[in-house]
């Protein structure tokens, strides 16, 4: 009576023996292939997993040192990200709030957490976003121990994606220092030009509030004529780009609202940051 190594023996003689053009041999070594890829990417994925948020964290340090014009090719990101304070604000009272632990807080989880967002009313949703955190965090670029920039996230639907950048503010809350996305999926050559360095460049100067607390900051069809009425909330639209132009301006308009940061920087004009 044949013993269980023999009967194992007698079966890979048997698969062995299989033609290659065999339905069942081809089925047998596609799955074995299949299985030895997916053992191969789980554990890739498992073992790459803290480098991908670790690079993930240091690219975004990277774009809030670009927009605050702090970021040089060779520059230590982390050294120069330390000059950087971050709070968090709850944006119903424009106050401080130490509820949670800002390093770690990540504004854009928060925005799918019931328990962290807001429902925004569709009249009042500009950026089309649909749900806002109720607390945002506000980087805050220090020289010694007076704030000399206020770095803010903003989001908003531009063509074919929703946009995620930071608005760099001067110390005054009116002045804007520049304007930079670090994701979107807008099409290359026209809604992509919001990577235009050329465009960004022009967002340097431009004021937020008009005289009465309105939000002035726009982004118009065609080019700005300099000097005129109104010239200093105005940015070029993007040629070709006529949507998301104005989902920029939108995204603006909302996140300087009074859903937004409006009160907060209504403080840091007032008394300070």
């Amino acid at each position: 009576m044949p013993n269980e190594n023999q009967e194992k023996q007698a079966s890979s003689m048997n698969f062995l023996a299989l033609s290659n053009d065999s339905t069942v041999k081809t089925f047998i070594m596609a799955t074995l292939v299949c299985l030895v890829c997916a053992v191969f990417v789980s554990v890739a994925a498992v073992s790459l997993k803290p480098l991908q948020i670790l690079n993930k964290e240091l690219d975004k340090k990277k774009n809030i040192l670009q927009v605050a014009g702090l970021y040089q090719d060779g520059v230590d990101i982390e050294a120069e990200f330390s000059k950087i304070e971050i709070k968090l604000i709850d944006l119903s009272t424009g106050e401080y709030t130490t509820e949670y632990e800002a390093a770690s807080y990540d504004e854009r989880k928060a925005a799918k957490d019931p328990e962290l967002n807001v429902a925004i009313e569709k009249a009042n949703d500009l950026a089309s976003i649909r749900m806002r955190p109720k607390v945002m965090p506000v980087y805050q670029v220090m020289d010694g121990d007076e704030v000399k920039q206020l770095i803010l996230p903003v989001n908003g639907y531009g063509l074919w994606s929703t946009l995620y950048g930071f608005l760099a503010v001067e110390k005054d809350g009116q002045t804007i220092v520049g304007l930079s996305y670090y994701e979107h999926a807008e099409t290359p050559g026209l809604g992509g030009e919001v990577d235009n360095p050329k465009w960004k460049k022009i967002w340097s100067g431009k004021k937020i509030y008009e005289a009465d607390g309105s939000v002035g900051i726009d982004v118009v069809k065609g080019a700005v004529v300099p000097g005129s009425k109104g010239s200093e909330f105005q940015v070029d639209g993007l040629a070709g780009a006529t949507l998301t132009s104005r989902g920029v301006g939108n995204m603006l308009k909302y996140w300087m609202g009074s859903e937004g940061y409006q009160k907060y920087l209504n403080k840091v004009q007032a008394n300070g940051a």
